[in-house]
């Protein structure tokens, strides 16, 4: 595979005679795809039923015609201001019953089926019209499903859609009481015509209905998008893609790809450290203009794992933002830095975010490639010295990592629903055991929870997994691989009650969950040879092998044949032992790595960024600060 490199483009923005002038200036910077179309519904669809295509038949021409490939997105993220006055209810409804009003975006509610009609639509009548079209080579549906906390509506629309998705899931109503437990608060109903959402209860909703609310919600994006992608495919062979983002785990991003070809991310790493990151104000600082040293290749090793295997940045950062607390510049560098590190993951293309920073609306400050009069950005040198580079370094073939992360999108929604500690965070615990496994050097694939079959891991981990899946837990012990499981795992049942046999009830593992505590910042539980539990720790009782004790002599870790049972959450001194440990049992070679580099192993290459803002040397070579080298492996 050769990697390539592309732009975002908003041709309804610009006068129409500098398109081809643009279009030149991005091949001329070694970019060859382009992506349009996917907020211009007003432009595509300026009245109900009326449609005006002829100015991108010509953009796309002119894209087209400069050897660009399109990347032609559904406009559905932003319908335009009639639609609201056709179906005034169609708005999302926030948590206190708010509508999300027009004026941005995102202004839908996943369950209104007025408004799927409407997308139904428009994306029938762009299908017909550009899926033959030996331009258009790729689409993109909507845009950002879940950004600005929008996966979840309490409108009447998702209360009626809601009902009927319980009535399936449960066909009886005694069902539906037995299954929460709604004998507790006599909250039982007679009818699934009495259930209301999960919001504005006095205290707490039962969290069985919390959830099931969860994955009622994020079932609905999953319907919104295959209602598009099925009426894509009777009219395009090129591949459907959608963008998703850091950190929104709002729905199941696996159940949404069956229906897709390729997943891609918008990929932002300054503002961060400072909005969406657990860190001492040390550590945001130190990394204030680079972002964070793991984020990124997280969500790149995440996506590749949504798109099983195919997976792209649509959305690169070249610059300030406008949408953090602060926005500042990029150290140089990293520019090139970021793109590369996704090319090392795996990514098929990375495109920046923008051609040109519009001088208008709500992302003026935002950088693009160009500034707002058309000269050169700093990033623009950066994105053509990659362009440069690729031609150079030739085909990157990814190569399947020695260590596994299992990733539960609905052990995030569980843990929102009932935490127990008010620091207790699925995505914190993961990205915890993934800075972990970063810092000794090693590469990381993630897996779906449905995966059965494990060979050629050295190691797994499945932190966190609220209620392990049919066959996980015998998978994982008969795999062969080293296996760290916990805290918290299998706590649950589906239905979000405690299972009797207690947890964590895994093959072979005499232990049991006898009671847990949530631990307040600056309480930790020490563990003898160092390290400490924090947030969280599980009282085991049992004869399994204790593999970690305690300062005080309990139960710490608890281990039958390759399986290891964490009893709480791991400081980052008491990973870097785990991991070690696991690593040495495994015979998985780690690296001892100068602060802020990381690595990337691809099947002919290793990759090595420096995320430090002075220069490190490693394996005999100095990388300078924002630094990239690569050397055969």
């Amino acid at each position: 595979m050769t990697p390539e490199l592309g732009v975002c483009y908003y041709p309804e923005h610009w006068a129409e005679e500098i398109w081809a002038d643009d279009a030149r200036r991005m091949a001329e910077a070694g970019l060859t795809w382009v992506r349009i179309g996917e907020f211009a519904w007003s432009r595509m669809e300026p009245e109900a039923g009326r449609y005006t295509f002829g100015w991108l038949d010509r953009a796309i021409e002119v894209l087209g015609g400069a050897g660009l490939k399109v990347i032609l997105g559904t406009p559905t993220a932003t319908p335009p201001r009639w639609m609201l006055a056709k179906h005034p209810d169609m708005l999302a409804l926030d948590a206190e019953s708010r509508p999300r009003g027009f004026g941005s975006r995102r202004h839908y509610c996943f369950s209104h089926q007025g408004y799927r009609a409407e997308c139904r639509a428009i994306v029938t009548k762009l299908a017909e019209r550009y899926g033959a079209n030996p331009h258009v080579a790729a689409w993109q549906l909507d845009n950002e499903y879940g950004c600005h906390d929008t996966t979840v509506s309490y409108s009447p629309a998702a209360r009626a859609g809601f009902r009927d998705w319980l009535a399936q899931r449960y066909q009886s109503i005694d069902a539906l009481n037995r299954a929460w437990g709604n004998v507790f608060w006599s909250m039982e109903y007679a009818d699934f015509d009495e259930i209301d959402l999960p919001n504005l209860t006095v205290t707490e909703p039962n969290p069985a209905h919390a959830m099931a609310f969860r994955r009622f919600a994020s079932d609905e994006v999953a319907a919104f998008n295959r209602a598009q992608a099925e009426i894509l495919r009777r009219h395009t062979r090129a591949p459907l893609i959608h963008n998703y983002m850091g950190r929104v785990l709002d729905f199941d991003h696996f159940a949404v790809a069956a229906d897709l070809d390729i997943a891609s991310w918008d990929s932002y790493p300054l503002g961060f450290p400072l909005d969406r990151i657990e860190g001492s104000e040390t550590f945001k600082e130190r990394y204030l203009r680079q972002g964070d040293p793991d984020f990124q290749a997280f969500h790149h090793d995440l996506y590749r794992a949504v798109g099983r295997g195919r997976w792209w940045v649509m959305e690169q950062q070249p610059g300030p933002v406008n949408w953090a607390p602060w926005n500042v510049a990029p150290l140089d560098g990293m520019v090139r830095l970021w793109s590369w590190e996704a090319i090392a993951h795996g990514a098929e293309v990375v495109s920046y975010f923008r051609w040109r920073q519009a001088p208008f609306a709500q992302e003026q400050m935002h950088s693009g490639l160009l500034r707002p009069d058309s000269a050169p950005a700093p990033a623009l040198a950066e994105a053509r010295q990659v362009a440069e580079e690729l031609n150079r370094i030739g085909e990157i073939v990814p190569a399947r990592a020695p260590v596994a992360i299992v990733f539960d999108y609905a052990s995030q929604w569980a843990w929102e629903t009932q935490p127990q500690g008010a620091d207790f965070n699925y995505f914190t615990l993961v990205f915890a055991a993934y800075r972990a496994l970063r810092r000794a050097g090693l590469s990381v694939d993630f897996l779906p929870p449905d995966t059965r079959d494990f060979a050629g891991y050295g190691l797994v981990l499945a932190p966190g997994l609220f209620a392990l899946p049919e066959g996980l837990a015998e998978a994982l012990a008969g795999s062969g691989a080293e296996v760290l499981i916990g805290p918290r795992a299998g706590s649950k049942t589906d239905e979000f009650a405690i299972p009797v046999p207690l947890p964590p009830a895994l093959p072979g593992l005499d232990a049991v969950v006898a009671r847990v505590e949530s631990l307040p910042p600056g309480d930790t539980v020490g563990v003898q040879g160092g390290g400490a539990f924090e947030r969280w720790f599980e009282h085991l009782d049992g004869s399994a092998e204790m593999v970690l004790t305690t300062a005080d002599g309990r139960a710490g870790a608890m281990r039958a044949g390759t399986l290891t049972y964490l009893a709480g959450w791991p400081d980052a001194d008491l990973w870097d032992r785990l991991i070690a440990t696991a690593c040495e049992a495994a015979d998985i070679p780690r690296a001892a790595l100068p602060e802020g580099l990381r690595l990337r192993d691809a099947a002919q290459h290793r990759f090595a960024f420096n995320y430090g803002a002075a220069p490190v040397v490693f394996d005999g070579r100095e990388i300078p600060a924002a630094g990239v080298a690569w050397w055969p492996r």
